[in-house]
């Protein structure tokens, strides 16, 4: 039981002292995979990027500093209502130049146009998709063509959660996620051995074919 409800709040952070709790182990646990994310993803300074599951904001602000060229534009969506607010104060200025726009919204439902993504990103999130092809067709729909997906992981950590269930059902198993990713249109679907600075982590990649 304890261990379904901290899966619900890693998924879902709510304002409650749990939240509170995810919030400060995601900040200790994921900077390391969001800035590798952002550098793997090789970020141009005009690109239009965009972050799944933005969180408190790590990745967001590492990815902003790329984006020098005015034509630069970062989007950033997660689910919950806490994450969104508490990202929205970390990245206030940027947001009112209109160099970023945040979105509270469910991922299977992003509002943005078709094509228009060159980047994508995201750590630690896919797991908590309750469909994963669905997911994947919506990621794919905003992505130009050619655009490039790259997300992060440690297996070691994922396994070990899922083990003690605090991950649900069998979506944390990478090949489930790449699997959809073929199916909805993604190639040279990939995963890849990473190293930082002596912490093993992986990086699945995705090239959106249209």
């Amino acid at each position: 039981m304890l261990a379904e409800k901290f899966g619900k709040q890693l998924g879902h952070p709510t304002r409650s002292v749990a939240g509170w709790l995810v919030t400060r182990f995601l900040t200790v646990f994921n900077r390391f995979l969001e800035e590798n994310a952002v550098q793997l993803t090789g970020i141009q300074p005009g690109d239009t990027v965009l972050e799944l599951g933005h969180g408190p904001g790590l990745g967001l602000q590492a990815a902003a500093k790329l984006l020098t060229d005015p034509s630069g534009h970062l989007v950033g969506v997660d689910f919950s209502e806490y994450m969104h607010k508490m990202a929205s104060e970390q990245m206030k200025e940027l947001i009112a130049s209109g160099k970023v726009t945040l979105h509270n919204c469910d991922l299977t439902a992003m509002p943005l146009l078709d094509s228009t993504v060159d980047k994508v990103f995201h750590c630690n999130c896919y797991y908590f998709w309750p469909d994963l092809r669905k997911a994947a067709t919506e990621i794919h729909r905003v992505m130009k063509p050619g655009g490039l997906m790259v997300t992060t992981l440690r297996m070691s950590f994922v396994a070990s959660f899922a083990a003690k269930q605090v991950l649900p059902k069998e979506n944390w198993q990478p090949k489930k996620y790449m699997a959809a990713l073929r199916d909805s249109g993604f190639t040279d679907v990939r995963m890849e051995e990473k190293q930082h600075k002596h912490i093993n982590f992986q990086a699945i990649y995705a090239t959106a074919l249209k």
